[in-house]
């Protein structure tokens, strides 16, 4: 059995067999973890994502670093389909139907046509950049499809890692159509990298017809997949519930919400794993069963929300790391220049005109909107997992297929993951009025026909008001708290406001569930 943790020959810093031990291999992990958080915590005050912080530590203690190597592309395929299924689901419970519901048609275009021409547009570009003398890559047609493929989905947790430490909001509903794109693009990105290779490993010609029949078959399976298991688990939930309806403590609810919790990611393996047997997209069915649940009426929900929140970073710090490993860095420097090309391409090319096409028919949505969205092309984990998948099924040239992916990979972390804010500034797309969920912890039973919204005064807020009671509030809102910087204020009538203030606000909702804050 290959070990997945061995030394390279190709290292100059030799590890001796005999350290590749259970616990020097947990050793390895446990340091990993805590210096890729301890590194990651000051990573936002850079504007870097966290994402390339722990590829970065991965990197350092590789091959070409401490000297680790990990090689297992099984293992790692593996352990990347775990990680991608629980960071899906999680995407989907935070995703809010009130919230996408007006971007909904451009959020499902761009995460299908948009990753379709993404793909096509860069697979060109690829196979004219292989026909030069001058370039170390020589693809044909279908090749360069498929590399192109694998890199066609965006990553959005390091981008809206970097707007929630830096608290800023977006105008025009961008920040829903973006999560809906970035969690809803991983599929089909997944069906063509799929589809190519078993077009190449098969050695069939690529029909157009074939393509559409498998992708309206993984589509149709998946999504249905998905909707009937969050109903079955609701049900799961429902019966747990009634089994355990004599738990009045404590210490009982919290044991209850634990086991709803853990029975929620067994699941969404289930889920995963039926559907892809079916035929259909497991990460699409794992997605839209995410949703299914976000948008139900939970027992503690808040306490479901935090349990998952840790389970997805932990599986985006463990996968990152792996991914770390998994480059030999001196592999790049040999696809350096064509990467460069290719990053370039898609970043400045290959996003803003699948998007500009994409987007043309949908005129109420901005110029600076469109060029907002093209620019928020982050690639991520997922590019990188799915690299792996032709290495895996023995393509030729798969090798320099994940070395391109890797590079493109940490060059749109560093141009663009590190420009987000500035973009939103400079195309005017900031929004003041952006709520804090995290600001005050509290949390409304679901049963409550009631909603929590936070508010960010602004000079606007208190030109004609400054004080609670002369703030001209709908019926049915009250303040409840105010947020000022660090200090939480009891509210009253003549307490005067302040610009920057945040206002914590209870609302009578009896047609929209209840929200958290």
């Amino acid at each position: 059995m290959t070990p997945l943790l061995h030394t390279s020959a190709k290292s100059t810093n030799f590890v001796p067999m005999e350290l590749i031990t259970s616990e020097n291999i947990i050793l390895i992990g446990s340091i990993l973890l805590i210096a890729g958080v301890l590194i990651g915590k000051s990573s936002y005050r850079f504007g870097l994502p966290l994402l390339l912080i722990f590829l970065l530590v991965g990197m350092a203690f590789g091959t070409d670093g401490v000297g680790i190597q990990f090689s297992n592309m099984h293992s790692a395929q593996f352990i990347g389909m775990i990680a991608l299924c629980i960071i899906l689901f999680s995407g989907g419970m935070g995703t809010r139907l009130s919230a996408i519901r007006p971007v909904i048609v451009p959020g499902l275009i761009l995460s299908t046509i948009g990753v379709l021409l993404t793909a096509l547009l860069t697979g060109l570009f690829i196979w004219w950049l292989s026909g030069m003398d001058w370039t170390n890559i020589h693809f044909a047609f279908i090749p360069s499809l498929l590399l192109a493929a694998t890199m066609s989905s965006t990553d959005s947790a390091s981008v809206f890692g970097i707007l929630g430490s830096q608290k800023v909001g977006l105008r025009n509903h961008l920040r829903p159509m973006l999560e809906l794109e970035s969690g809803s693009n991983d599929p089909m990105a997944y069906m063509l990298t799929i589809i190519l290779i078993e077009t190449i490993t098969l050695g069939g010609e690529l029909s157009a017809g074939s393509i559409i029949l498998e992708l309206i078959l993984q589509f149709g399976v998946g999504a249905t997949g998905g909707f009937l298991m969050g109903k079955l688990t609701l049900w799961l939930i429902a019966v747990y519930r009634r089994i355990d309806a004599n738990a009045q403590s404590k210490e009982d609810t919290g044991q209850a919400t634990s086991m709803i919790s853990i029975l929620m990611i067994g699941a969404v393996f289930f889920t995963f794993a039926a559907t892809t047997a079916l035929a259909g997209n497991g990460y699409l069915a794992v997605y839209i069963c995410g949703i299914v649940l976000g948008n139900a009426t939970l027992p503690n929900h808040r306490g479901i929300t935090k349990f998952l929140d840790g389970m997805t970073w932990l599986a985006q710090i463990v996968v990152f790391l792996m991914l770390g490993l998994l480059v030999n860095p001196h592999e790049m420097i040999d696809v350096a220049a064509v990467s460069l090309l290719i990053g370039i391409f898609m970043i400045l090319i290959g996003r803003p005109l699948s998007i500009f096409l994409t987007l043309a028919p949908l005129h109420k949505i901005s110029l600076r909107s469109k060029a907002f969205i093209s620019w928020v092309g982050l690639r991520g984990a997922v590019p990188i997992i799915f690299a792996t998948y032709p290495i895996v099924s023995g393509i030729e040239g798969a090798g320099q297929i994940f070395n391109i992916v890797f590079f493109i990979t940490i060059l749109s972390l560093l141009i663009q993951g590190t420009t987000v804010i500035t973009a939103a500034r400079r195309l005017d797309l900031i929004s003041t009025d952006n709520p804090d969920n995290e600001d005050f912890g509290v949390e409304l039973a679901d049963e409550l026909p009631t909603s929590l919204q936070t508010l960010t005064l602004t000079p606007d807020h208190l030109a004609k008001a400054t004080t609670l009671r002369d703030m001209q509030l709908p019926p049915g809102n009250l303040v409840m708290m105010i947020r000022r910087g660090n200090r939480y204020i009891v509210p009253n009538g003549t307490r005067n406001l302040q610009p920057g203030d945040t206002l914590l606000i209870i609302k009578e909702d009896s047609t929209n569930k209840p929200g958290k804050v």
